[in-house]
């Protein structure tokens, strides 16, 4: 049995409780400040708890003290220092930041892993599955082209103007609307600004727009620099969303008040657990000197596991880095150091225990 911490018993953290527990291959303890939260994760099986802050060294060495790994399912500010508690540990680390800076951290961090010790970030949906379903698009080809990722969580029933409910953090989405994106453009490394980039498609009879946002791509564009012309992701929503955001954190400069954005967002969009989430992906390149376009389009409902209704958020993410965890300790991935995603075999993914709940979303695409 896999000896386990998770910071964080919020909305992502207590379904990683839930998968891990209902595998019955996991010894965790779930940490977290809130005493109501931990509440609502101590009956499952083989899960303890412990009320911890992440911002006391001495809490975070005896939460850490004999177990093999730790996820962290905390806001990415406190990323870095549960990095470090780690790697003083000798506990593999994963993560579920969207944040690029914390992201880079963590690299350095991994730089000083012991012999059997990996640190993985970015192990949610975007980023996270999205990478590994887009690198392995990719393996299509001679010769790439361009390859686009597009996700969104969204609203079952949108009612409000927005066309949007609350599914995760605050902090994260603020961050996504707010913060430069990674891209590739005419086969040069770049930055792209958010809210930028506006486009509109069809599924399944349904219209979507989506628009630059941060962090999604994850570690992508480093793989795939020098080997695509063209590397991109871009957020998901409803028609009209990317406008009265772009009014909100650009005309009346709520982007520079973010603290402010996020007590507006929360007072006034209600959260949702009524949701799905959309991923799209898109390659093209050469295949036997023809320009050939490969895409991978599925969704993933809202839905009640073992007795409890969980968010389609909740669900794919921490399907996300339980899957990251169980291929990293069952010996299917590198055993040392800093890991991208696209370094999980997308079969292997969708093969495992945890990341099923991707193979089993409606696939919208055509067989390849």
């Amino acid at each position: 049995m896999h000896s386990v911490v998770c910071f964080g018993a919020g909305k992502i953290g207590r379904m990683i409780a839930a998968l891990l527990s209902e595998s019955g291959d996991y010894d965790l303890l779930v940490c977290d400040a809130d005493e109501r939260r931990l509440e609502r994760v101590a009956h499952y099986r083989n899960v303890s708890t412990a009320r911890v802050d992440v911002a006391e060294r001495s809490d975070l060495r005896t939460a850490l003290a004999g177990r093999a790994a730790v996820i962290s399912a905390l806001s990415f500010d406190h990323n870095p220092s549960v990095a470090e508690a780690a790697s003083a540990a000798g506990a593999s680390y994963f993560d579920l930041t969207e944040d690029v800076e914390t992201t880079r951290r963590i690299r350095d961090i991994a730089a000083g892993a012991q012999r059997g010790q990996v640190f993985m970030p970015q192990c949610g949906l975007a980023p996270g599955f999205v990478a590994i379903l887009a690198y392995g698009l990719t393996r299509a080809f001679d010769r790439l082209d361009a390859v686009h990722l597009r996700v969104g969580a969204l609203p079952q029933f949108p009612s409000n103007a927005l066309r949007y409910n609350l599914t995760w953090s605050t902090d994260g989405l603020i961050n996504e609307y707010c913060n430069p994106a990674d891209a590739i453009l005419d086969g040069r490394r770049t930055q792209v600004l958010p809210l930028e980039g506006l486009e509109h498609f069809w599924l399944a009879g349904v219209q979507y727009e989506a628009f630059n946002t941060s962090g999604g791509v994850g570690t992508l564009c480093d793989t795939l620099e020098g080997r695509a012309r063209e590397v991109d992701y871009k957020t998901i929503r409803y028609p009209g969303h990317r406008d009265l955001m772009a009014f909100l954190i650009r005309d009346l400069k709520l982007g520079q008040r973010r603290g402010v954005l996020k007590d507006v967002l929360e007072t006034a969009v209600p959260v949702t657990f009524q949701d799905l989430v959309v991923v799209f992906c898109t390659a093209s390149g050469w295949r036997a000197d023809q320009l050939v376009q490969i895409s991978d389009a599925r969704i993933i409902y809202s839905q009640t596991l073992f007795g409890e209704p969980w968010s389609a958020i909740q669900i794919s993410t921490a399907a996300g880095v339980c899957a990251a965890l169980d291929l990293a300790l069952g010996g299917r991935l590198p055993d040392t150091g800093f890991l991208r995603q696209e370094q999980i075999e997308l079969e292997d993914f969708l093969a495992n225990r945890f990341g099923r709940h991707f193979a089993e979303s409606v696939d919208l695409s055509h067989s390849r």
